[in-house]
């Protein structure tokens, strides 16, 4: 999949390629969606079968959970490679290779992102609803009690309110998040902070020690199902979720 410089409308090129890019990783959203939907569906069968002690057949859901999560994973780096590479391409005097730009950036990726099924948080959780059907309250095992609470809420962001302009996640406009610290702003507000702000700029949420770059805060493909996913959770339950990690270690 080749690509000729010589039609060097410049800035119309690049453009192109990056309103294409974008509204690839976007339809790519529905299908990450998607592979949420169907395993959070896996994990309320699992919950019922456990209720019937159906312990053999909960384990071979819990097979079928590791092997769409390999897929999830998989499609969520699609998305991010396309955004990668979309947003960095600029035309050059030889033939552009896509394909092999997509696997150079799909293994720097991986590289700096290793992932594990087996420690993915969608697993934990289908873990842990299996768990509660019979220890509900209990640790489980080798985790401390901490961990249950704060897992329990099933959301996985850090903070619920953007550090800057302390409006919740739910409600940012342009939600972004840092890949380093995974903290999540609203786009408009960090660009500023982070251009006020003498570099190296520390992530502004109470007691990060992480430093932000401009480069590594962006909308990953995930940020807005998961956003969209918390508005749910927090529409079934009138009485809001506490942000736990603004608690005290003591």
């Amino acid at each position: 999949m080749a690509s000729s410089s010589a039609f060097r409308g410049g800035d119309g090129v690049i453009g192109r390629v990056k309103t294409a890019a974008s509204t690839l990783a976007s339809e790519n959203q529905i299908l990450i969606s998607d592979f949420r939907k169907a395993i959070a569906m896996m994990k309320e069968i699992a919950v019922e079968l456990e209720k019937q002690n159906k312990t053999e057949m909960v384990k071979e859901l819990e097979k079928e959970v590791i092997e769409l999560l390999n897929g999830y994973e998989d499609t969520a780096h699609f998305s991010l490679v396309v955004q990668s590479v979309g947003n960095s391409y600029e035309p050059g005097p030889e033939l552009t290779d896509f394909k092999k730009l997509f696997e150079d950036e799909l293994s720097k990726l991986k590289a700096s992102r290793p992932s594990d099924p087996q420690n993915h948080q969608l697993l934990r959780q289908f873990r842990e609803a299996v768990w509660n059907v019979h220890h509900a309250g209990q640790p489980m095992p080798g985790e401390e009690q901490a961990d249950i609470v704060m897992t329990s809420t099933e959301c996985s962001f850090l903070n619920i309110t953007c550090p800057v302009s302390g409006k919740p996640i739910t409600e940012l406009v342009e939600p972004v998040r840092s890949m380093d610290c995974k903290h999540i702003y609203e786009k408009a507000a960090i660009m500023h902070h982070l251009r006020t702000n003498a570099a190296p700029c520390k992530c502004p949420a109470t007691g990060c020690p992480k430093m932000l770059q401009a480069d590594r805060v962006e909308s990953d493909p995930l940020l807005l199902v998961e956003i969209e996913e918390q508005r749910s959770r927090q529409a079934s339950r009138p009485d809001g979720i506490e942000d736990f990690t603004e608690l005290d270690d003591d």
